[in-house]
């Protein structure tokens, strides 16, 4: 009989869709400061016991990433609120660290998680600006600054220092993911889940790098009921933003742009 003054119960429910870190001139991709008010309050909701994230992303910058893993879990303790994360097409790379936040992470069975590794990528030009004849002039203070020109013969001692940061941004990541996880791994050495390699949502539940299979309404109505009311937050672009995305780029930077990002998805085939 007083049953319509039952509470109902409200999940708020943040979507994180992008690379993560800068994304071109005029687009910004997701970073804790672009993010960090629509985090706050779907954490600052009255009585909310859970929050929901969403995510889209192939990764991106190592730090960014890191910073937004741990802002969620600094608000999730301050508000002693359970993080359940949705990965969508792809959680990878610093998408996965981000993931590492939830209590509880879910993935559709063809999502593709993991890629828990570190990768820099270049070019060299050395050989090509001699055959066009053009003669390339650098001066710096600092024996270290030009460390890797592309320019230039690559140097053993250079690759070997950028190897060395590498590695240590690499044993950092794999520090998050087994404080998220713990026992929840499976064997992580046989499985190959620290070397960089992926896997579909199917195969990451089977080695425990996901909890469970579904997405954000299924999941949540049948935690809790099919009356659940989810809030979803999504930051609204400015009014400067509106209108740079609106004016007519400059052509040879939105291919590059275009071509870089592109670049970071399809290497997981989207």
């Amino acid at each position: 009989m007083f049953s319509f003054l039952k509470k109902k119960t409200v999940i708020p429910h943040v979507r994180l869709t992008g690379v993560i870190g800068a994304a071109g001139k005029f687009k910004q991709g997701i970073d804790l400061a672009g993010q960090r008010n629509i985090l706050k309050k779907a954490f600052s909701v009255k009585k909310a016991k859970h929050v929901a994230i969403s995510i889209n992303s192939p990764g991106g910058s190592p730090v960014q990433s890191h910073l937004i893993y741990s802002y969620i879990k600094q608000l999730a303790k301050k508000n002693k609120i359970k993080v359940i994360i949705f990965a969508e097409d792809v959680a990878a790379s610093g998408g996965y660290l981000i993931s590492c936040a939830g209590d509880e992470i879910y993935a559709n069975s063809s999502s593709i998680i993991g890629s828990i590794g570190v990768i820099s990528a270049s070019f060299g030009f050395k050989e090509l600006i001699k055959k066009i004849g053009i003669e390339r002039r650098v001066y710096t203070a600092g024996k270290n600054k030009s460390t890797l020109d592309p320019f230039v013969e690559e140097k053993e001692e250079d690759v070997k220092r950028l190897k060395d940061i590498q590695l240590e941004l690499h044993a950092d990541f794999i520090k998050v993911v087994k404080d998220s996880r713990g026992s929840k791994l499976k064997d992580p050495e046989k499985n190959n889940i620290f070397t960089g390699e992926f896997w579909t949502g199917s195969s990451a539940l089977k080695i425990g790098l996901i909890d469970g299979i579904g997405n954000a309404d299924q999941i949540l109505k049948e935690k809790f009921g099919d009356k659940v009311i989810i809030k979803n937050f999504e930051k609204q672009k400015g009014f400067i933003a509106k209108k740079l995305s609106s004016s007519i780029p400059d052509p040879t930077t939105n291919i590059l742009n275009f071509l870089e990002e592109k670049s970071v998805w399809q290497k997981f085939g989207l």
